[in-house]
């Protein structure tokens, strides 16, 4: 029998009881259980999350980025199937390399990107009962109480002189899972759960393609007129960028999902987060390449010789795609597409020689551009956090709906 994972809401209702946490050695990657009559199945979010931390001390991981709390979130979902205490310990080990017994944390949070490791903060409260964890959160808290809004309410991307009133798809899971996990795990419910839910629909207002064969999906950033006018701002394309880069959509599909999840029944701004993703699971779907079950670096070009299918963004739409299934925001037919998206991402991951998870093809960081050949170009990785994180989240979602690969 699949263990099931358990879902992101135990954030908010698990026992706060501290447990004990050995030490993060990694041991060596299990044999995979066989599957009778048929070659070996691994568990392959247990072997990458061992292979990642084989490859990668907590100090060697990485700084205090929205990658490594992406990738940290992943492995928190494996700990709570598994019940192995070293991928916990692993988490809290590189968490107190950026904050100290009192709770400082030395990250001034001048962009949204710098936010996504909050909720590495916050299972780290529930988990070990440790109020500095808390007290770390609260800076982000209080930091956005002043942080620079577009005219309509959005949070900047960044507050950088030259990213000044951009609203990015990225930007929406950078900072609006942890904007309502944290209002309801810390007495802030009011606060948390308007707010990421107001986000989310200025986001999609101004980022959603609401015409033509593309409805549904979004282009990658918006730039408030009046201001310093980015070099990629398109007018006649409502003050966007003009192009639908695949991981800027999966952010944001993954944000509302993850929103979703733990606004109540009740709350006035669910329907339209419903409807967002009723527009925006059809156009995934849509976009599918037919041939590997994968969607391309820029969704809406699949005929052009310079694209290419991306994994980190495949990933997410699977994700996205399986849970508004399993939540009956959308009819259960595309479910299909999620199994199709899952097994185009299987197709780019295996075990090496010793035992260590290659994962290809996954995007470089990127900016924002107006020029296609710019995302056609962005460097193909292998392991980068970006699909390692979206990886693990995609599968254990598909282990716990009975559609993926786990431990028998």
């Amino acid at each position: 029998m699949i263990t099931a994972v358990l879902l992101i809401s135990a954030l908010l209702t698990a026992a706060t009881t501290a447990p004990r946490l050995p030490a993060s050695e990694p041991a060596p990657i299990p044999a995979p259980a066989a599957v009778s009559g048929k070659a070996p199945a691994p568990d392959w979010s247990t072997a990458m999350v061992e292979a990642t931390m084989r490859r990668h001390s907590p100090g060697s991981l990485g700084g205090w980025s929205y990658t490594r709390g992406l990738y940290l979130y992943g492995q928190y979902l494996v700990y709570q199937r598994t019940g192995d205490p070293r991928y916990l310990r692993y988490i809290k080990d590189w968490a107190d390399r950026f904050v100290d017994s009192g709770g400082g944390i030395g990250q001034s949070f001048s962009n949204l990107d710098s936010m996504e490791s909050g909720n590495v903060l916050l299972i780290l409260a529930r988990e070990t009962g440790q109020a500095r964890y808390r007290v770390a959160a609260q800076k982000i808290r209080n930091r956005l109480k002043s942080y620079p809004r577009t005219s309509d309410g959005g949070w900047w991307h960044s507050t950088s002189d030259s990213r000044e009133g951009q609203l990015w798809a990225d930007g929406a899971f950078m900072v609006n899972p942890f904007v309502i996990r944290y209002g309801q795990q810390f007495g802030d419910a009011a606060w948390g759960d308007d707010e990421s839910a107001r986000q989310i629909e200025i986001y999609a207002s101004h980022l959603l393609r609401t015409s033509g064969d593309a409805a549904g999906l979004l282009y990658h950033a918006y730039d408030q007129p009046g201001g310093r006018t980015a070099s990629w701002v398109k007018p006649a394309l409502g003050h966007t960028n003009g192009i639908s880069w695949c991981r800027a959509i999966g952010w944001f599909g993954m944000a509302a999902i993850d929103v979703l999840e733990l606004l109540p029944p009740a709350h006035p701004r669910r329907a339209a987060l419903i409807e967002l993703i009723r527009k925006l699971v059809p156009a995934y779907a849509r976009w599918q390449d037919p041939a590997t079950g994968r969607w391309w670096q820029v969704v809406t070009e699949p005929g052009n010789s310079g694209n290419w299918t991306e994994t980190s963004c495949s990933s997410m739409y699977t994700f996205t795609l399986s849970r508004a299934v399993e939540r009956g925001y959308v009819d259960a037919s595309y479910r299909d597409a999620a199994r199709r998206g899952y097994q185009g991402v299987l197709a780019r991951i295996s075990l090496t020689s010793d035992g260590l998870t290659n994962l290809t093809t996954i995007s470089e960081g990127t900016n924002v551009d107006d020029v296609l050949s710019y995302y056609f170009n962005r460097p193909r990785t292998t392991n980068d956090f970006h699909g390692l994180g979206a990886f693990l989240i995609m599968n254990e979602q598909m282990i716990r709906t009975g559609d993926g690969q786990g431990e028998s």
